[in-house]
């Protein structure tokens, strides 16, 4: 089988280094606005060859759709307008689904396109990024699963059970609700905690001496691309600022514990918290 990936960063280059070792590809065709991005692909035997959106997609079997979620919304009538009344299937892998859902619903196409998002990453971007085994173990969300045609969800199916990913299935608006919470208020809260140490700590080195291990972890997320986190927070707009209120609102509650004193209330509130321990362990 061929593949095309539509993005060579941390996601695409992922996903092709292990969709060919465990033999799920026969081919991988990179697609790729960067050229740098689709020579150290090309170099380093991620990919087979790059080529343009057009002739990959007309060479392939299945088209991962790896680039940010807004270029993903962009890119995909398109692409179901050229793979129509074929046995081709279009997969996206975008945190968002909202917005993709909206503009595929009515498209006849709809049956060849699979809405997933495997929900794994690191802090790190581009094609030397990406890494074996970075599925493994980790939770695939497909959505919308009932619009799919039932192949071309069979295939996407295949592909997260052969990198050994457990499988949910929701609904695209319930979806996005919950990484709004699970997974982007993370990232948010990290790109703000860094943004206030640089603005406290002007000098470089007393950040270095005096961060320890449990500043580096929450603060790790805000080393992530803009370019990819900025259009996920404009298109789940409305479930993240849900996020931000809510989180404001518990901030203020530590603060005001905080201001008066009030070290038992702050303990109550620290093991209402603790509970999350029952959740993830």
């Amino acid at each position: 089988m061929t593949t095309a990936v539509i993005g060579i960063g941390l996601i695409g280059g992922s996903l092709a280094l292990d969709i060919r070792k465990r033999h799920f590809a026969d081919k991988i065709i990179g697609v790729d606005t960067n050229p740098q991005h689709r020579n150290i692909a090309q170099l380093c035997g991620i990919i087979d060859e790059t080529d343009t959106l057009e002739n990959a997609i007309g060479k392939s079997d299945l088209i991962l759709l790896c680039t940010p979620v807004d270029a993903n919304i962009s890119m995909l009538p398109a692409i179901l307008d050229m793979i129509n009344g074929t046995s081709k299937v279009v997969a996206d892998m975008g945190s968002t689904k909202s917005g993709i859902a909206r503009v595929s619903k009515d498209h006849p196409g709809r049956g060849r396109y699979v809405a997933a998002h495997p929900m794994a990453g690191t802090e790190y971007s581009g094609p030397m990024a990406a890494i074996g085994k970075l599925f493994d173990y980790k939770t695939a969300i497909i959505c919308d699963p009932e619009l799919s045609d039932t192949d071309a969800k069979d295939l996407v199916e295949n592909m997260f059970k052969i990198l050994n990913m457990h499988l949910v299935y929701m609904n695209s608006d319930v979806h996005d609700v919950h990484v709004a919470y699970i997974s982007h208020i993370s990232h948010i809260t990290s790109f703000s905690l860094a943004l206030s140490v640089l603005e406290k700590e002007k000098e470089e080195g007393n950040i270095l001496a005096l961060a320890g291990g449990g500043f580096e972890s929450t603060v790790r997320l805000a080393k992530s691309n803009g370019e990819t986190w900025a259009p996920i927070f404009t298109e789940n707009s409305e479930y993240i600022i849900e996020v931000i209120d809510t989180y404001i609102e518990k901030m203020n509650t530590f603060r005001k514990l905080i201001s008066e004193r009030d070290a038992e209330g702050l303990k109550s509130l620290m093991e209402e918290a603790n509970k999350i321990r029952k959740i993830l362990n």
